[in-house]
């Protein structure tokens, strides 16, 4: 694999900084570019024999231009001098005949970053076929030993480096590199009519992070045991607890409903709860693209903004939106470095490390004083309508009865709507940054249970 070195990049801005000239030549008034390069490779196993290698080499730029106050996106492959020329022109060919935007141009220059935090992203570990091989392998090979898991359904082992490097014509110019390694398996217990699956996984910005292949085989062996013989429940009101597998779906909501584009079009049941109490009093939500090693960190934002942690909620009260420079002018305030982009669509908001806070007391406590309710550990379907805010979704977990988790059950509905939802959680004390979006575990009193 050819080494993500300070060479590599350098050669990636020369490639921007040429496009940018291009275009300026070509007739556009401001221009950026982004480029990625990124290896990657896979293998997936299946009861102890190779199923599929796979390796992946991408080299993408994308170019955005303004003329005026319209604006074309183009990108390529290619990224020869003569390709390069033909791509701007033919940007600013699109861009002189598209709509009119009042809002859309580059980011102040007032907000560019120009330091970088040290976020650790990259290992320079570059792990061979044969030891993608022996981990799948492993972690597939002790959950087919535990008693009563029947088949497997495969694991994979997989790792990716690579960078990222934008330019703009206000004269910003940065890259960063990122890596990623990953282990996984599924497997079935049961037999006949009776089988149940599960799996477990490990994600990591570093390979020496990754949960040992053990450990993992171990955690997805046991999760497809506890779901075997699950029971119907009748439909009731009850209390649920969500396990941070599914947890961190209801800050997945909460990111989509504070979006800036969809604030400024009016499409978000919290478009007019700015600066209102919307979660008890003792919960924080934060989204911090600054966390070292986390999965979803970066120095700046998709236009080159500085991007620093926010207090999404604080004390229980929304403080600010997701916002990237087009959906600030819209609402008439500043990006606050949220902006993500590829190399075909121009910028829009989106969260990075986000995160729902801990709270003191332990999952078992959580759940200690629930006469009857349902542990959650599975979600199923989107039946989220998020300009009202009705939630409806299928699941799967296990009953709670007297504060202790018993049988399995499956095939309810959990429905209720989030603005009830979000005010009446609590949370225990274990969260994990493992995706991105993460929440420890929580409660959620009263919510309708579609049963039998």
């Amino acid at each position: 694999m050819a080494e993500i070195t300070a060479t590599r990049q350098q050669y990636a801005l020369d490639r921007l900084s040429s496009v940018i000239e291009k275009a300026r030549k070509a007739g556009a008034d401001a221009a950026d570019a982004v480029m990625f390069e990124s290896t990657s490779e896979s293998i997936s196993c299946r009861k102890g024999h190779v199923e599929d290698i796979e390796r992946s080499e991408n080299n993408d730029l994308g170019l955005r231009v303004f003329v005026g106050k319209r604006q074309a996106i183009v990108s390529t492959t290619d990224v020869t001098s003569e390709a390069l020329g033909t791509l701007a022109e033919r940007a600013v060919s699109m861009a002189s005949v598209a709509p009119e935007d009042p809002y859309c141009g580059l980011a102040d220059p007032e907000l560019m970053a120009h330091t970088l935090p040290d976020l650790d992203l990259f290992d320079s570990f570059d792990p061979t076929p044969e030891q993608l091989k022996e981990r799948a392998l492993a972690t597939e090979d002790v959950a087919l030993q535990t008693a009563g898991i029947t088949n497997s359904e495969g694991a994979g082992a997989g790792f990716s480096q690579g960078y990222v490097a934008l330019m703009n014509s206000n004269g910003f110019a940065q890259s960063y590199r990122s890596s990623n390694y990953s282990l996984s398996v599924s497997v079935i217990a049961g037999e006949g009519t009776a089988m149940e699956r599960d799996y477990a996984y490990s994600s990591k910005r570093h390979h020496d992070d990754l949960t040992a292949p053990e450990d993992i085989g171990r955690d997805a062996a046991r999760r497809a045991l506890r779901r075997l013989n699950p029971q119907k429940i009748k439909t009731a009101n009850l209390p649920i607890v969500m396990e941070p597998r599914v947890s961190r779906s209801l800050m997945g909501h909460l990111s989509s409903a504070i979006n800036g584009h969809g604030i400024a079009r009016g499409t978000s049941f919290l478009k007019d709860k700015m600066g209102q109490q919307i979660f008890a009093k003792n919960i924080n939500i934060i989204d911090n693209p600054h966390l070292r090693r986390g999965p979803a960190s970066k120095p700046y934002d998709g236009e080159g903004c500085q991007n620093s942690p926010l207090h999404i909620i604080e004390d229980g009260m929304l403080k600010c939106w997701l916002l990237d420079s087009h959906s600030a002018q819209q609402l008439g305030l500043h990006s606050n470095g949220r902006a993500a982009r590829g190399t075909s669509s121009p910028p829009s908001p989106s969260s990075t490390n986000l995160y729902l806070t801990p709270g003191d007391i332990s999952p078992e406590d959580l759940i200690g004083d629930i006469a009857q309710g349902v542990y959650v550990t599975d979600l199923i379907g989107m039946g989220v309508n998020g300009v009202t805010g009705d939630y409806s979704r299928g699941a799967a977990g296990f009953l709670i009865e007297n504060g202790k988790i018993s049988h399995a059950v499956s095939e309810i509905t959990i429905a209720g709507n989030l603005l009830d939802m979000f005010s009446g959680l609590s949370v225990a004390n274990d969260l994990e940054h493992k995706y991105g979006t993460d929440a420890p575990t929580i409660r959620l009193e009263n919510m309708t249970i579609a049963g039998s």
